[in-house]
């Protein structure tokens, strides 16, 4: 079953799959598709063409802007802005009111299992890498790596957290010019290469 308030507007030929619940206020456009036993929070958009997984949650007044890509089990906080413009103007040089056929939208991609922290801002194009964590504030405009963890302004990778959300633990060198590092909470081994992280089998 799909939990739609009855404040919340979703247009025709948008797309919501069973399980969902979508909040107050909130505005998914036609065109978008939104997966399973997700949850939309309250005022959050999501555009013509975005692209959202399966059992993520985007929190209140979080903006999609299409054609984002986020893929499943993605945590989207608070007041989040994902751009799509590299190049904004409201008018042309010639002072007309610019339209959707004057520009090229680009988007966000959000890898599986990535968390992004309140108020964020994501800078299109830019694909943050699966289970990535970006800190509340954050202004992404570079990719970032699987498993990092970024923050600041702009956003610069602090270390590495698990598939659990913990920041790792160094445990160590696991080879020729490898680094171990150790989740705190599950116990789970994961090595560093070439500044790519990858976790071992349980």
């Amino acid at each position: 079953m799909v939990r739609i308030d009855p404040t919340a507007e979703v247009e025709d030929g948008a797309e919501v799959g069973e399980g969902t619940t979508v909040w107050q206020y909130a505005h998914v456009r036609s065109g978008a598709v939104v997966g399973r036993e997700c949850v939309l929070g309250r005022g959050v958009y999501v555009g013509p063409g975005a692209r959202i997984g399966n059992r993520c949650k985007i929190q209140n007044y979080a903006l999609v802007y299409e054609p984002a890509i986020v893929e499943d089990g993605a945590f989207i906080g608070p007041g989040v802005v994902f751009t799509n413009d590299l190049n904004p103007r409201a008018i042309t040089p010639e002072g007309a009111l610019k339209t959707a056929d004057d520009w090229d939208a680009v988007g966000v991609s959000v890898g599986r299992g990535t968390s992004i922290g309140a108020r964020a801002v994501c800078v299109a194009p830019v694909r943050l890498g699966e289970w990535a964590t970006v800190a509340a504030g954050a202004v992404v405009v570079r990719d970032v790596p699987d498993y990092a963890l970024v923050a600041g302004v702009p956003a610069r990778q602090l270390g590495w957290v698990g598939e659990a959300g913990y920041r790792l633990k160094p445990d160590g060198d696991a080879g020729a010019s490898e680094k171990a590092w150790l989740c705190p909470a599950t116990g789970l081994r994961y090595v560093e290469r070439d500044g790519r992280l990858r976790r071992e089998p349980a």
